[in-house]
Formats: C-alpha cells, structure tokens, sequence
C-alpha cells in the first residue's frame, strides 16, 4: 500500500472518531460496535457464499475478507478491534494485523466467535452495528442498527476523507489499467468470458474480489442493464459491432466504478458514442458545491433527447421528446450515485442527518443521488442510451409513435447501447474526475 495511505490514516480516524462521537452522543448511546459479519452456507451445501465485510468496520480498518471480526469503540478512548484467527486446518487463517493503521487500536485476537463477548463495553448503551447473529442474544446491545444512529453516519459518510479519496484513486488506477486491457482484448477478437479473464488479470483481483459484477457486454446484450453473462464463444468478426464494459476494482474495500464503449467500426455508432463522450463531459463540468444532483440528472435527459434528435432517431424539440418520455425509453435509469465502502454508497437520498429524504424527481424512479452536491462527495456521472426491445415496445404502442423513426431503431439494436461513466469528487470550486486523470496517465 502507498506511503500516502499511511500518512493520511491518522487524519482519517480522527475524523470518523469526531463523527462516531458527536452520532452517538445525539442518539443517546455509550458506545459502537461494528461487525465484520459471518460467512453463509449455500443451501444443501457445504461451501460459503463469497464473504463481504460490513462497510462500517471497513470504514475504521482495511480488514476487508476476515468474518467474525469486530470494532469496539467509546469516545474518548482508544478504539479496539476484535480480530478473527480460529484455530483452522480447512481454511488459510488470517495473518496478523499489519500495516500503518495497526498502531492505533488495541488489538485482540480471538479463537471462536463467543469469545468475543468478553471484550464487549461494560456498562453504558451499546449500539451494535452489523448482521445480526443467535449467538448475540444476551451480549447486552441496547440496540441493533438503530436507525437513529445510522441516519448520523451514513449522512457523514458521503463526504470523504483525503485518505477514502486516496484509496478511490489507487482503486482506479487498477480499473483503468483492467479496462485498457478489455478493450485491447475485444480488438483482438476475444470473447465476453476472455475479456473477463483479462480484465481480472490486469486488476490484480480474484472475481470475489471486485466490488461488483463485471458487466461485459458485446454488442445486444449491451442492452441488458446489469448483464452477468458471459458469452463463452467469440462468433464471426464480421458479427461483432459493439462492447460495453462497465467494472470496477477496490482498494481497501473503495471502489471505483468505470464504464465505457466501444465501437468496431468507425461507423455512425461510433460517431454516436463520441457524441454521447462529449456530453458526458458536459454533465461532468456542471458538477459543483450547491448544484442539485437532480439537475444534473434532468439536464441528462435533455441532452439525450437532443442526441436522439441529432441522430435522427427521434423527432421534436429535446424538450418535446423529454415531456413525451421518449428519452426515458432510451436512457431508463439515473446518471449516477454515491460511491465510496459501497459501490451504491448510502446517504444518497437524506436531506439531513435525522432521515428526512429528498425525494426522487417524478418520473424517475431509478434516481439513487437526490441530495445537494458538497464538497467531498464522491459519486458517479453515468449517461446511457439504450436500444432495449421491451421499453420501445411502450412507446411504438402510445401516443406519439411517429416520433420515432422505427426502421432507424431497428438498424442500431444490434449494437445494445453506450454507457459513458466517470467517478468524480467535487472540490471547492468544482471536480477531480479520478477515471479521466488516470486514463490520461494510463492511456
């Protein structure tokens, strides 16, 4: 890991202490504990499903694949970490604690998940923050996840401290490095499952390790939002025309989250992918402290419709076409969200730290980001456009049919769609764009 993750981590727990300390301290309670969580069996098995920590003991330490772990906190003392190591001869046990951030917290190993117990706060209120488990049944909790606590934190979690920044950085170092190498790997004639392997190969992770499923996506199944297929087969050169991939990688448990496409061919979809490139970065440099994320997201939908118009698949005004809802069949979901321990970061939707959410704009219910842009927050810019059969089906059957050019539609469905999308931080006069500055350094 980086010197400059060192020297930021002390600055970083003093701010998540300050934060800890004043949720508490409005939500009555004496204390924090935060669960790593327990691995599950799958069903009629004897193998776990893939384990992922709680975010909210990965947002104190870097223990990120190490269950029945746990952080014990109490303002005004030093914070505890309840570290796994059973005796285990089916599993590689994990190593000691080491690294820059091991100095600042009492460390105690235990055997079984029971003993834990005994290094629980003594006296005072508890909260307890994680999956719950039978086995905590008389460990004396005064509360498990209470919403009031939560609402605090998870409100203070979308602003970053430099350290999460730095991690977020070193995580897109990784991406851009794994995307660069998809799309040399889909120029060279590989096949969905191919490119995969070559993206994990040049991210440096196991596939358990991602922060999300890859989505690699050649030409219709770009049209497939969250497609996790992987086409085993190349099939013909003169049958491929488009590659979507939208994957990311963490460091620390930070993700970074990229999508880009590409076209074959120099063709009117690549031209159709620069225009949407161009856009995207339109949107990018609307991002500042103030703005109402939901503009940004509104603002996409006119550009959109603009596009639809340039290109010649939709006629109107953009502002006709956005009031028809004709857009929203080309660009169904929001332009982006949050993004930090979570790849779908919470705190999205909250107004203040008691809960009050902002609502989503109407008619746009996959909107995950509502709030005010801050300075610090972390989130994405993802415009899309899409040629998926079951949303133009709506519009080819309602009212303003004739607004869109069916056989011009037809021509581009083989291609699925573009997906442009950037991690960005906003500061105090506007944006880093992590993804673009280290495709710059990368590319």
């Amino acid at each position: 890991m980086s010197d400059k993750l060192a020297s930021l981590y002390p600055d970083h727990l003093a701010t998540i202490k300050a934060r800890h300390d004043k949720a508490l301290a409005a939500t009555g309670y004496d204390h924090f504990v935060a669960f790593a969580g327990n691995p599950h069996t799958i069903f009629l098995d004897d193998m776990d499903y893939p384990f992922k920590s709680n975010p909210h003991l990965k947002y104190w330490v870097p223990v990120v694949d190490n269950p029945f772990c746990f952080v014990v906190y109490s303002p005004g003392r030093r914070p505890k970490l309840v570290y796994n190591r059973p005796v285990d001869y089916w599993h590689k046990v994990a190593g000691d604690p080491e690294g820059y951030w091991v100095e600042h917290f009492d460390i105690v190993s235990i055997a079984e998940p029971e003993q834990a117990k005994a290094h629980m706060p003594a006296g005072g209120r508890s909260a307890f923050v994680g999956e719950s488990d039978p086995m905590f049944a008389g460990w004396s909790f005064a509360a498990v996840n209470p919403p009031e606590l939560l609402n605090q934190l998870h409100y203070d979690r979308a602003r970053k401290t430099p350290y999460e920044a730095e991690c977020m950085r070193e995580a897109t170092v990784r991406g851009v490095r794994a995307h660069i190498a998809a799309e040399k790997a889909f120029r060279a004639g590989a096949s969905e499952y191919e490119i995969h392997l070559q993206y994990l190969r040049a991210s440096g992770h196991m596939e358990h390790e991602l922060p999300y499923g890859n989505i690699v996506a050649m030409n219709r199944n770009a049209a497939v939002l969250h497609y996790m297929d992987t086409e085993r087969e190349a099939g013909p050169a003169a049958e491929r025309y488009s590659f979507l991939l939208d994957a990311g990688a963490q460091v620390n448990g930070y993700a970074c989250d990229i999508t880009r496409t590409w076209s074959q061919r120099d063709d009117e979809f690549a031209s159709l992918i620069r225009a949407m490139d161009a856009m995207q970065l339109r949107l990018v440099a609307m991002v500042k402290p103030g703005v109402d994320y939901k503009d940004i997201h509104l603002e996409t939908h006119l550009q959109t419709a603009k596009i639809l118009a340039d290109f010649g698949f939709a006629s109107g005004s953009p502002e006709s076409i956005v009031e028809k809802r004709i857009s929203s069949a080309f660009f169904p979901h929001g332009v982006g969200h949050l993004l930090g321990l979570q790849v779908h970061d919470v705190g999205g939707f909250m107004a203040d730290p008691s809960g009050t959410t902002i609502p989503k704009p109407e008619g746009h219910p996959y909107l995950r980001l509502t709030r005010r842009i801050e300075t610090d927050m972390v989130f994405t810019i993802e415009p899309g456009l899409y040629f998926i059969d079951s949303l133009l089906d709506e519009v080819r059957k309602g009212p303003y049919a004739n607004d869109v050019a069916w056989e011009k539609v037809a021509a581009f469905r083989k291609f699925g769609g573009i997906r442009i999308e950037d991690d960005v931080m906003v500061t105090p006069t506007g944006v880093e764009n992590f993804t673009r500055d280290e495709w710059a350094r990368q590319g």
